[in-house]
């Protein structure tokens, strides 16, 4: 174990934290907080989640960060390779073979020069025929269905009278229906809101009026690879890691009360509940890692 490991390790039980504590304070898993005090950061999703648990660990027992960050970004700097240097020789033997191969290209570059051209040329013939060949053929065409349009015209004109009074009549009725599902729809678009009641550094809490049984699904989708949690009345559903372009829904019983989700990047995460965006950035957009508890009254 090198110092981040023991420092972390150590600041916690002076606080009198078990890693069980430390789990509940920081929402973080036990496993993961295992691995970062034995230093087996590659047990972790990624390099942003290292360095995302480190700093709200050190901040939970009591450290500086910034000097834990510091000391990861110096185990991490890469070991310069010095390249030996070539031999005069072998450079030597280099320049001549790119001589070589360049005075070939030389001695090519005039039959080069004339397949090129004689393959122009016949390719312009050819088009220039086929050109032709597309206009005559175009031409008969115009022709003879001018003979069919003439013929097909009265018939047309007597089958549209006759769609006509029955279109009119059926746009009437959907019409009707249209704007009794646009209504309908519109009351339940309005009929859901949420409101911010109370915030404590990354927890937040959220109270969401709705109709009643109107939320069903629940959505987060990523921009960036992204760890997420959602638990449903205290009890965790779904934890997982979201690459970009990913998401993932769940269904929420008719019962429930709360939901509550656990954000590792949480600038990369959106979230929708019954397919209405929850914009839960605009209450201190900085944070990266947050929770978030919403509390679900139902309307009648």
């Amino acid at each position: 174990m090198s110092e981040i490991g023991k420092t972390l390790k150590s600041a916690r039980i002076e606080k009198g934290y078990t890693l069980d504590d430390l789990q509940q304070i920081t929402k973080i898993q036990k496993k993961y907080l295992i691995a970062i005090e034995e230093e087996n950061f590659a047990a972790l999703p990624g390099v942003f989640y290292v360095r995302a648990f480190i700093k709200q660990c050190a901040e939970t027992v009591g450290l500086n960060p910034a000097e834990l960050l510091s000391q990861l970004k110096s185990q991490e700097q890469p070991v310069e390779t010095v390249e030996e240097p070539k031999t005069r020789t072998a450079a030597t033997k280099k320049d001549l073979q790119r001589t070589d191969r360049f005075n070939h290209f030389l001695n090519l570059l005039p039959t080069i020069i004339i397949v090129a051209v004689v393959v122009i040329i016949l390719g312009s013939i050819y088009f220039v025929a086929w050109n032709n060949h597309q206009k005559n053929s175009s031409t008969q065409e115009i022709q003879s269905s001018k003979v069919s349009v003439s013929s097909s015209s009265v018939k047309s004109q007597k089958k549209s009278a006759n769609s006509a009074t029955k279109k009119s009549s059926q746009t009437s009725s959907s019409s009707v229906k249209q704007s009794s599902t646009n209504k309908k729809s519109a009351k339940q678009k309005t009929s859901q809101k949420i409101k911010l009641t109370s915030n404590s550094g990354q927890s937040f809490v959220y109270e969401l009026t709705t109709a009643k049984k109107q939320i069903s699904k629940v959505k987060l989708t990523a921009s960036a690879k992204a760890w997420s949690a959602i638990s449903i009345d205290g009890s965790q559903q779904w934890q997982g890691t979201l690459t970009a372009g990913e998401s993932h829904e769940l269904s929420l019983p008719a019962d429930a009360t709360k939901l509550s989700f656990n954000l590792g990047n949480s600038k990369a995460t959106s979230i929708t509940i019954n397919g209405k965006k929850f914009n839960f950035l605009k209450d201190n957009s900085t944070l990266t890692v947050r929770t978030l508890t919403v509390n679900i009254q139902s309307q009648d």
